[in-house]
């Protein structure tokens, strides 16, 4: 058996041949295969060369996969659409990328019961599209949601711009189907609304990040379209502190937008560059979007909030421009690009502490020399600062600084990641959020589930 992180040249030899002879040409070993499956969207990169990467087509290609694996040592990444931000999905020297792309169909839909069924390799908005005739949709929004597929969020525990409503990837799951690292298929959670037999495990592996078994199916909760109009909002502020203060004014009154999302005057400029229009007129912005049939008296009243606040507000007229102004909020990651490498990390806090979170990356900014652009789900308080720097590899001084951001949100009694879950690039601070004892559980946790350390080695849990 090989340790963690790659096989030998004759386990590499032999693993490669046992593949190929129980999957055939869903092993693809090709140099544009191979390098894909080294990044995500994060920049971040893994060492070396996967030794290939399998397109599963079924449950039965998870299980063979995994059954070799375990045979011989290998070390296999699930994989998605590889638009992750922590390197969770990067495939290094000798490791086996398990493509779940493939496994994209829909198994069944319940309007009557709010659910749906469907295999990991989905992408969340054609799932959506393919439910808006039954009268149903799915919830969870990440900005990604064009590109990234509900597996890969189901992995990385997704939230997005409607979480502040509607909740989280962890709110919208009832029931998981994985194939365990030994190629054992379980079944995890339930189709009832209530469920509390034993422990819940579904929930344990949302988040997860693919060291704990392979999701190959999920049984989603679903929601009903709601008639009534959307109404959308945005209010101008002279600085990010008054936006946010306005942000957690409009929570503490009690109202409850589907969106209310933040950008700071730097991605503001950028994002109006990008789109060819205006400059901005103030120094913050947000968004607000309320929905449902109490949607335009909610609008009025969270209006009134950010004006009392010191906002500037300008109200949509009807829906397409209410996208209109969404889409500045949407065009951030693009608009970043422009301003050099971005770092793009992900951390929240109290959502009454989120103008505090926001003097604390001023700080980090005077005293590190760097620039960090930030936006944030102002609903619930997950900010996203974006480090801004020269080259394709991030400099130390950028660490130095994303360390000293990661501690002051920890203080203020945050989190470091609200949605892009740890990968490969934050596991160095897990133990500094959990603390060493639960560390150490956590850790035991995947011992138990993977004794042999195959499956996303390197990830999460770093030595």
């Amino acid at each position: 058996m090989t340790s963690p992180g790659g096989a030998d040249g004759a386990d590499s030899t032999e693993t490669l041949t046992r593949l190929r002879d129980a999957l055939g040409d869903r092993v693809d070993t090709s140099p544009d295969a191979l390098s894909a499956a080294r990044a995500d969207k994060s920049g971040h990169a893994a060492p070396g060369t996967p030794l290939a990467v399998v397109h599963a087509a079924s449950i039965a290609d998870v299980q063979a996969v995994l059954r070799i694996a375990t045979a011989t040592g290998a070390p296999v990444v699930p994989r998605g659409a590889g638009t992750g931000l922590a390197g969770g999905a990067n495939t290094g020297t000798g490791e086996i990328a398990l493509s779940l792309r493939g496994m994209n169909s829909i198994l069944e839909v319940r309007p009557d019961d709010l659910l749906a069924v469907v295999e990991p390799g989905i992408l969340n908005a054609d799932l959506n599209d393919a439910l808006h005739p039954y009268g149903v949709w799915w919830a969870p929004d990440p900005a990604s949601r064009a590109i990234s597929t509900v597996g890969g969020n189901i992995a990385t525990g997704a939230g997005g711009l409607l979480c502040a409503k509607y909740g989280v990837v962890r709110d919208a799951v009832l029931a998981l189907d994985v194939v365990l690292a030994d190629g054992r298929l379980i079944h995890t959670g339930h189709r009832s609304v209530k469920g509390v037999t034993g422990l819940d495990l579904t929930s344990l592996f949302i988040g997860s990040e693919g060291v704990l078994g392979v999701v190959v199916g999920a049984t989603l909760k679903l929601r009903r379209l709601v008639p009534g109009q959307v109404r959308t909002l945005a209010a101008v502020f002279p600085d990010v502190r008054a936006a946010a203060a306005a942000s957690a004014a409009v929570t503490a009154a009690g109202l409850q937008p589907s969106v209310m999302e933040l950008m700071d005057a730097t991605c503001l400029a950028a994002a109006h560059r990008l789109l060819q229009l205006d400059p901005p007129a103030g120094g913050a912005q947000l968004t607000v979007q309320t929905d449902g049939a109490t949607s335009a008296d909610e609008a009025t009243a969270i209006a009134q909030v950010l004006c009392d606040a010191g906002g500037t507000v300008e109200m949509s007229r009807d829906e397409a421009e209410g996208e209109r102004l969404l889409q500045i909020r949407r065009s951030m990651h693009p608009a970043m690009e422009t301003l050099g490498t971005t770092l793009i990390e992900d951390v929240s806090v109290p959502r009454s502490r989120l103008a505090e979170m926001f003097d604390e990356i001023a700080r980090v900014e005077r005293e590190h020399g760097v620039a960090i652009p930030t936006v944030a789900h102002a609903g619930d308080g997950n900010l996203h600062p974006n480090f801004i720097f020269d080259g394709p590899e991030v400099p130390q001084r950028i660490w130095a600084a994303a360390d000293d951001l990661f501690r002051a949100a920890l203080r203020l009694g945050g989190t470091l990641t609200g949605e892009h879950g740890i990968g490969v690039l934050k596991s160095r601070w897990l133990a500094a959020e959990l603390g060493d004892d639960q560390w150490e559980l956590q850790r035991r946790i995947k011992d138990v589930f993977d004794p042999q350390g195959i499956l996303n080695p390197g990830k999460v849990f770093a030595p």
